[in-house]
């Protein structure tokens, strides 16, 4: 089966073939570096990531670029707030985010770029579009691109200019000509820090959001590209008018295709800084292990939406156990994965299938418990390889197994004593919970005419 991935541009699923024959070019927004990432970054990281690993996993060799913004309103506030440069929140915030997606087993990119490096390729693609009439200044001393004069603006979002409306960060401004016009490039104000300033033939200030990615993109990968992705709440504004700089500058697509991956929410909301409804890396990985944590986000397809609770985190170290204790009963027989093989072939029609990560693991599971049947190791080998194309299953599995136990033995007692309870007013459901609780926290329940003993898994 062809790879076929669904086109945020098209609306449609579509074979992939790349531009150039085995040689794939991605781009994904990465994080404004004013504060450490949270787990909804994580979700789009890991997302991104294992798209990633499936082309390459295909023989593709690709070219991957995750871009830092290190310079806008958020980036500016923040180092005013903490009395130190921009640079410096920048190279700080970096380093952490690095550490927290190395933790989750998310590969480097090729390029990283910071958006500050690139400033004189976004000056000229300015001065490109202010040649074609695509550009004006305004009364505020900033560069403006002129929607109204781009035919085809709104292609990505799937709207007319009359049924969208200014974005998150699209302030309307004095001087505007049209509410949805943005900025190209921002004069700078005079409380602004020094660092957080450059030269131009507009005067001093600093790029928009939006020009910096047109940038970074053609300036690594050239024009067009394979692949650009970002969460979905990129489409509009930031996505469609990278389009419409980049396209409006060079005459040309800018991406073949666009992919986004979906919302983690939160109690029905969007996790995200601005509603403050977010957990960061770290406080996640103090209550769940990163391959855990890994697991629960590849899942769910990556363009879902996806629920965040303590109940599917211990619902997913649960199922990652189950896979775990397969390979550590039967140590795997390591070989090239053949793709001929009933559990590869349905693995692969899974992933080849806009990287269709639940049906995928479903698989897994499958190929677990057929080797808990035959004890075959080449079997375990093979769900040890599939596995790598995800990311997980690569850890010693009685170490998994063995850190899972966190309770104290008084915990332990109580819940055991909550379970006979919920078992004796018939509440079997709570019962089970119960059970499936424990077992999610690496104890394993052993009913008996005696009563109920309990031991670790391993």
């Amino acid at each position: 089966m062809t790879l076929r991935i669904y086109n945020t541009l098209t609306r449609e699923l579509e074979e992939f073939s790349p531009l150039e024959p085995g040689r794939v070019r991605m781009y994904v927004c990465g994080v404004t570096v004013y504060d450490r990432p949270h787990i909804g970054n994580a979700r789009s990281a890991v997302g991104f990531d294992v798209v990633r690993r499936w082309l390459e996993a295909g023989g593709l060799q690709v070219e991957f670029v995750r871009n830092i913004t290190d310079i806008d309103d958020k980036m500016i506030k923040r180092a005013v707030e903490n009395g130190e440069p921009v640079r410096a929140l920048a190279d700080r915030m970096t380093a952490l985010m690095y550490a927290d997606y190395d933790a989750l087993g998310v590969l480097r990119p090729t390029h990283d770029p910071r958006a500050t490096d690139y400033i004189p390729q976004m000056v000229e693609i300015v001065q490109l579009l202010e040649r074609k009439g695509l550009a004006y200044h305004a009364d505020s001393g900033d560069v403006n691109f002129s929607v109204r004069a781009l035919p085809g603006y709104g292609k990505l979002s799937g709207k007319s200019l009359d049924e969208l409306q200014a974005g998150e960060r699209v302030a309307v401004l004095e001087g505007k000509h049209d509410p949805l016009d943005f900025v190209l490039w921002k004069s700078a104000k005079p409380a602004e820090p020094p660092d957080a300033k450059w030269e131009s033939p507009y005067g001093i200030g600093r790029p928009g959001w939006h020009i910096e990615c047109s940038a970074m993109a053609r300036s690594i990968l050239g024009q067009p590209i394979d692949i650009h992705g970002g969460g979905i709440d990129l489409i509009f504004p930031h996505h469609e008018n990278e389009i419409a700089q980049s396209e409006g500058a060079f005459g040309t697509e800018l991406a073949r295709t666009w992919m986004h991956n979906g919302f983690l929410n939160i109690d029905g909301d969007k996790m995200s800084k601005s509603l403050g409804n977010f957990f960061s890396v770290p406080d996640v990985l103090a209550h769940y292990d990163a391959q855990t944590v890994r697991f629960f986000l590849l899942r769910g397809h990556y363009r879902s939406e996806l629920g965040w609770s303590d109940k599917h985190l211990d619902d997913a170290r649960a199922s990652l156990r189950r896979l775990y204790t397969a390979l550590d009963a039967v140590p795997p027989q390591e070989a090239p994965i053949d793709w001929s093989l009933p559990h590869a072939a349905r693995f692969k029609a899974a992933m080849d299938n806009d990287f269709g990560t639940p049906e995928a693991v479903a698989v897994l599971f499958d190929l677990a418990a057929e080797i808990n049947r035959s004890k075959s190791a080449a079997l375990a080998g093979l769900l040890k390889a599939l596995a790598g194309t995800l990311g997980i299953l690569q850890g010693d599995p009685r170490e998994f197994l063995r850190a899972g136990t966190t309770l104290d033995e008084a915990t332990i007692q109580q819940r055991i004593e909550a379970r006979a309870a919920a078992k004796k007013a018939k509440n079997f459901a709570e019962a089970d919970r119960i059970r499936q609780e424990l077992l999610a926290q690496g104890i394993v329940l052993k009913d008996s005419a005696a009563g109920t003993t309990w031991e670790a898994a391993t």
